[in-house]
């Protein structure tokens, strides 16, 4: 007689669990809601019964989930998941959406839904008040300007297929978040273990972009062979670790000049004779490159020259998710710009000649004379240390990077100190510098929890600007530092306001009534102890309000975080 067959009973939770180590999850960053109840209930089981699956970091705002995995993803590319509560854990996830898509880092975001059945009809029906009231007719059009991929898990059955299809979406280049949602009557589901077939990378994983087209690139290397006034503008090479070493290489050989416009990575040493800064000149090139950069610069702002030959290498090159865009190229080269690159270098290389060798080694000498001056008006502007209550940001970023030499990490959402901090903070080495991808503020803070998360032996410095570091929800992201361990060093500019509002409604209306009323609705409280937030969580706080005092100041703030906990240094600069 036949055996009957045996069936082995789990619930969509487990298989959720499954699907996650399946795809390589190493972290879950969560703010859990009663829609999570199946997936608690599961994760307790399996810890009972030694069984592993991705670290759960309980993070108290989503803002600060959203960030950390973020910042896990740019240290790595590795993508991590994060788990929020359903309409409104998905409305605090937006604007980190937002960042996330225009940093175009991979991330899986996934949201509960509230129960739909009424009565009870199911396991796992509306047993609250908020069951009720939490449901809008389109969750995911929260994010749905922001996400490459969304959908609704619609049966346990599909949860390893659902999952390995939103890692899939979310690492193929471009790449950038994905949206998930689950029903909490569907998680509580139970399927035959039988029902649950693999879907391996091998046969589902992502698709990654690849070199250029030979004759593309012969295209432009005979341009730069012949071209008088080269340069090159990027962003955001420099998510390649590898790109910043054949930047420096290729424009040392070809005597190019390389502009970081807005750099989301460092994409070249700035000690590098061939770094020409962080505004681009291009108003004498007569051959450009666009290496991975959505914006290079302010077209209103900037004189053009009309006959600048230029090539776009960029793993995004029409800017798909950009309604308008508006940056003209005569070659488009889409693709790895880490390969493309090696291809132009060799195909440059090949086709040198020696008067070729001779003007770009002369262009070469001539960059490094332009970088010594830049760097002596730089040196000039950080000898005036300002006064109290009034430290001049250029002194300040000046001492911390003496202070940090080539160690650490630093992540800038300074805005409109921004550039100051790219300019004075000397970084070198690939990796070693973070920009601001998006428009929305209070990136930073979650983003260096997740870079120490993924570099722990890193010096992990967070600079930011009193406007910032309130989007930032920062009582949420130093209890995650202390839960967790990951000392972060912040250090907040405060000019007790919004200098971005001040300065857009000058740059409109120069002359206008805002200007004469002195009225431009940019000042936050002053007076504000910053220090207590850090403080609270059992961090180190320091204000500073003394020049004489910041390299003191910094080297203290640096020994707490070294020696395990987060150090906050208020410093107080100019007000509006």
């Amino acid at each position: 007689m036949d055996k009957a067959p045996q069936v082995n009973l789990n619930s969509t939770a487990h298989y959720f669990l499954e699907g996650l180590n399946d795809i390589g999850v190493e972290y879950l960053f969560s703010n859990f809601g009663t829609d999570h109840a199946p997936l608690i209930e599961e994760m307790a089981r399996w810890k009972k019964a030694g069984k592993s699956y991705p670290k759960v970091l309980n993070c108290p705002h989503e803002n600060t989930a959203m960030h950390m995995a973020a910042g896990f993803a740019m240290a790595t590319g590795r993508g991590q998941a994060v788990m929020v509560h359903v309409d409104a854990g998905t409305a605090n996830s937006a604007m980190a959406m937002h960042n996330a898509r225009r940093g175009r880092l991979p991330l899986v975001l996934m949201a509960g839904k509230a129960p739909y059945t009424v009565r009870g009809e199911l396991p796992g029906s509306r047993d609250n008040y908020v069951h009720f009231i939490q449901e809008p007719f389109d969750q995911s059009g929260i994010v749905r300007p922001y996400a490459k991929w969304e959908w609704t898990l619609p049966s346990g059955v599909m949860t390893k297929e659902t999952l390995r299809r939103a890692h899939t979406v979310a690492h193929s280049d471009p790449m950038g978040p994905v949206y998930l949602m689950l029903p909490r009557e569907t998680l509580t589901q139970t399927w035959d273990e039988a029902a649950m077939r693999p879907f391996p990378a091998e046969r589902y994983g992502a698709v990654r972009s690849g070199a250029a087209d030979a004759a593309l690139v012969a295209q432009l290397a005979d341009k730069l062979l012949a071209a008088k006034h080269p340069v090159m503008v990027t962003s955001y090479a420099g998510r390649n670790l590898a790109s910043p070493a054949l930047i420096e290489e290729l424009a040392r050989f070809a005597g190019i000049r390389v502009y970081e416009a807005g750099p989301l990575y460092l994409n070249i040493s700035r000690a590098s004779p061939c770094f020409a800064g962080m505004m681009p000149a291009i108003a004498d090139a007569d051959v450009g490159l666009l290496v991975d950069v959505d914006v290079p610069w302010i077209p209103k702002h900037t004189k053009e020259n009309p006959n600048t030959w230029w090539a776009h290498i960029d793993v995004d090159v029409v800017k798909e998710c950009f309604p308008i865009w508006g940056f003209a190229s005569n070659a488009r080269l889409q693709g790895d710009s880490s390969l493309i690159l090696r291809q132009l270098l060799e195909a440059v290389k090949s086709r040198a000649t020696p008067v070729f060798r001779e003007q770009a080694a002369k262009r070469l000498q001539t960059m490094q004379r332009d970088g010594d001056e830049r760097h002596a008006n730089l040196l000039k502007q950080a000898a005036d240390k300002g006064k109290t209550g009034a430290i001049n940001p250029h002194y300040l970023c000046a001492e911390i990077s003496k202070a940090l030499g080539d160690d650490g990490v630093v992540i800038n959402e300074g805005i409109r100190n921004g550039p100051i901090v790219n300019n004075q903070v000397m970084r070198t080495r690939p990796g070693s510098s973070i920009g601001f991808a998006g428009g929305g503020l209070g990136s930073s803070s979650g983003t260096a929890l997740g870079i120490k998360l993924a570099r722990p032996e890193a010096t992990v410095v967070q600079m930011v600007g009193d406007g910032g570091f309130y989007f930032g929800n920062p009582s949420s992201v130093y209890a995650v530092s202390k839960q967790y361990k990951l000392p972060i060093l912040t250090v907040l500019f405060d000019n007790s306001g919004w200098s971005a509002v001040k300065e857009a409604t000058l740059r409109v209306y120069p002359e206008g009534e805002a200007k004469a009323t002195n009225e431009f609705n940019a000042l936050l409280a002053p007076e504000i102890e910053f220090t207590k937030i850090c403080e609270a969580a059992g961090g180190y706080g320091e204000k500073v309000t003394d020049p004489d005092a910041v390299p003191a100041a910094i080297q203290r703030c640096l020994k707490e975080v070294r020696g395990g906990r987060s150090a906050l240094m208020h410093v107080c600069i100019p007000v509006l």
